[in-house]
């Protein structure tokens, strides 16, 4: 039998804290990206968990998953697929990438060079592939979780600004707390506890959930104040690109999917507040002089969510 929406958000929110402890809005937001049809860029330094996350996502939804390693020598074919000609029988046909599955986590992706990265840019938006003009559909649900390390760039290529825009969510874990540190050793003694995670739903509940999203209430005041934000961006001098109409058709959805984690049919601007950074900022480009400056994008979206008014 089908779970509920919030059968399912409760379930997976659960499985992935097993897993994951003290990183709850990280969860959460990856729960919110997977029930709005979004992506995710996971940035933080390595050993926090991000890779660890993905895999607990995939294998609490019973979804398939898929890992590819970025490096500088990997081919776009490396990722969607391409046609492989048969001996036998003469003729090409059509290979499938890892690209085709659930849930694809991109580890590193900055270390591929941009027209390696390009590769995803259909998938990422359109869910679909296409070789030799023959369009290929994704599994549904489709979601990419991508990682960087913020701290190192030797031999990485930054992200162009039309791969940042396909990314829902940019999220990090950070540090656990001392008391959680010592929990996750303890933890793991004797085994992982990714061995013993099960699935608790599976992707045609996924789906189902997906499409509850779309039915939750937002009043037209707040969509005012959603793009208000987005627009606002536009306009702030410290910034040479502001977010893109992508950004607030994302934080649309985004707040929708929000919501329904947090048991509500209908969005609050609260919920427009605490999605705001992890939608916009990694979309915005500083202008030079903001740049060396030390100006950080987090701060400028912090600055408008407190100029752009509020709807009461």
């Amino acid at each position: 039998m089908a779970l509920a929406a919030s059968e399912v958000v409760s379930r997976v929110r659960a499985n992935l804290n097993r897993v994951i402890r003290g990183k709850e809005a990280a969860v959460d937001g990856l729960v919110v990206a997977l029930l709005s049809n979004g992506h995710v860029l996971m940035e933080d330094v390595p050993g926090v968990g991000k890779t660890t996350l993905a895999k607990a996502l995939a294998r609490s939804l019973s979804a398939e998953f898929r890992r590819i390693q970025f490096t500088p020598d990997l081919l776009p074919t490396d990722i969607v697929g391409g046609m492989i000609y048969s001996p036998t029988t003469g003729e090409f046909s059509f290979r499938p990438g890892p690209v085709f599955c659930n849930v694809l986590l991109g580890d590193e992706i900055n270390r591929a060079s941009p027209r390696t990265q390009s590769a995803l840019l259909e998938a990422m938006s359109e869910r679909q592939v296409t070789v030799e003009g023959q369009r290929h559909e994704l599994a549904r649900p489709f979601m990419v979780v991508a990682t960087q390390n913020p701290v190192e760039y030797h031999g990485t290529y930054p992200l162009p600004e039309a791969q940042l825009d396909r990314f829902a969510l940019r999220l990090g874990l950070g540090y656990p707390d001392e008391d959680t540190e010592i929990a996750v050793v303890e933890d793991q003694k004797s085994v992982h506890p990714l061995e013993g995670l099960s699935a608790v739903a599976d992707t045609l509940d996924v789906v189902a959930a997906q499409d509850a999203v779309c039915r939750v209430h937002v009043e037209a005041s707040v969509v005012r104040y959603m793009t208000r934000l987005v627009r606002a961006t536009r306009q702030d001098p410290r910034l040479r690109l502001g977010a893109s109409p992508r950004a607030a058709l994302v934080l649309y959805r985004s707040c929708q999917a929000l919501a329904l984690v947090r048991g509500r049919d209908y969005v609050t601007p609260d919920d427009v507040r605490e999605l705001a950074t992890a939608v916009i900022a990694h979309r915005l480009v500083l202008d030079t002089k903001a740049s060396y400056s030390g100006v950080r994008k987090d701060a400028v979206v912090a600055e408008l969510l407190d100029r752009v008014a509020v709807p009461q």
